[in-house]
């Protein structure tokens, strides 16, 4: 058993309730929360002067592109997709993929994200699964699917698919169910109308998820209106992937009539407010969707369009960039956590099982220093606080299925540090091979 002793509880329940309490964790979930008398044995981390938050969780990052972070500045969406990230893709070797994924997942662990939906590249897909293995990061995502364009990443659709398939039915549900599949089309302008229909079916069939991004900027749907005659989402849905089981990244460029349709179809969102800056994109009408029901999550993309993975980032952003068009009370902080936490679980279909601090859950938690000058003096709304003020350093313990994956900052599955110093050079490596 694992106590984590005196902290400040930030639920994230239906009542948002913060409390001092105490977190008794036996084996993968929470069995106790309040004053608790530990049985011999227990393992105790002291939480005085600390939040225990929910694991944080990023519906939306690109591990296969860690590496590649600084690479790519100043260029818009499908420049920086064109003349960068595509090309150094099709670089990645296994050896590579792999140590990007470690490095990226390093990160979000260090930063307090405890679950992640990915999107990888089209090849060496198990090179980022067995990196989630070994991490103990909650990770769902799966292999990227191109058949439609040119440059040197869109493969054959039905063998793509079929691989897909094969590399679903081995890995959903591995590491005790910490590692799920999903299906990833890239996004509209990559995909034939076969491979999104044979998308839909697979997907339905299985019960995986659908991962990929949508009108993340005006060229972009220009560009599908062109060739499709329809508004990005309407083409989604019209190929059968708009509904709960989907998650599309950005929808920065939505019409009304598209809102209305995430909302009926319960499609979920996730919001990434500083990729989509950095890109010059805009930013997603996060106030008009909240207002309409969608459910709407965080990410923080890739490395090389943010250029971090850090979730208080997010936060931050969400919290603060769409207040003066909608006013400054809009946004409450509270739901801002929610969409880092209970509206990220939704997202991924694990809402019953992760996403706040209850009784029964499985035990995927942060632990947040609040003692650093950035946080003083308090004030008297925690989620304000952690909002507004919290970054990803402040975190100091990390906990996954009841597994302590960072102790006191420091990564007890992976050497941070050696991937830290390693990088540079393995990027040189990866990026030397890029015409």
């Amino acid at each position: 058993m694992i106590l984590l002793r005196d902290g400040t509880v930030v639920t994230m329940d239906a009542a948002r309730t913060v409390r001092r309490a105490d977190v008794l964790v036996d084996g993968v979930r929470i069995v106790r929360i309040g004053r608790v008398k530990p049985p011999r044995g227990t393992r105790i981390i002291d939480c005085a002067g600390k939040a225990v938050l929910p694991g944080l969780i990023q519906a939306h990052v690109h591990l296969c592109q860690t590496l590649f972070r600084n690479q790519a500045d100043g260029l818009d969406l499908m420049d920086w997709l064109e003349q960068r990230i595509l090309r150094y893709e099709a670089a990645h070797d296994e050896r590579s993929l792999a140590f990007s994924a470690r490095l990226g997942i390093a990160e979000l662990l260090l930063g307090g994200t405890t679950s992640v939906l990915d999107m990888a590249t089209v090849h060496h897909t198990e090179a980022v699964l067995r990196a989630a293995e070994e991490s103990g990061v909650r990770y769902t995502g799966g292999k990227c699917l191109m058949d439609a364009g040119s440059g040197p990443l869109p493969e054959n659709g039905a063998s793509a698919l079929r691989e897909a398939e094969s590399l679903g039915r081995k890995w959903h549900g591995a590491a005790g169910g910490r590692i799920r599949w999903a299906l990833c089309p890239r996004f509209a302008l990559s995909c034939t109308p076969a491979l999104l229909r044979a998308v839909c079916e697979l997907s339905t069939r299985e019960d995986w998820l659908v991962h990929t991004h949508a009108s993340e900027s005006w060229r972009e749907v220009e560009l599908v209106r062109e060739q499709t005659g329809a508004e990005n989402v309407s083409y989604l849905e019209q190929a059968g992937l708009c509904g709960p089981r989907t998650v599309l990244a950005h929808c920065v460029q939505v019409t009304l009539d598209e809102i209305q349709t995430l909302a009926r179809t319960a499609t979920s969102v996730a919001h990434c407010p500083g990729a989509n800056l950095k890109l010059a994109s805009g930013h997603a009408p996060l106030t008009r969707l909240l207002a309409a029901g969608v459910n709407v999550a965080l990410g923080a993309d890739g490395a090389p369009c943010n250029n971090t993975l850090d979730v208080f980032h997010e936060m931050r952003l969400a919290g603060t960039i769409h207040l003066p068009a909608a006013g400054a009370a809009a946004v409450p902080p509270a739901e801002v956590l929610a969409m880092a936490t209970v509206r990220g679980a939704r997202a991924l279909g694990l809402s019953e099982e992760i996403g706040s601090l209850e009784v029964g859950k499985k035990a995927d938690i942060a632990v947040l220093d609040l003692s650093a000058a950035h946080f003083q003096p308090a004030g008297p709304d925690l989620h304000a606080t952690i909002v507004y003020c919290a970054r990803a350093s402040d975190v100091t313990d990390v906990l996954v299925d009841g597994r302590v994956l960072v102790r006191d900052r420091r990564l007890l599955t992976l050497d941070a540090g050696k991937l830290a110093a390693a990088a540079s050079s393995e990027a040189r490596r990866v990026l030397s091979a890029v015409s």
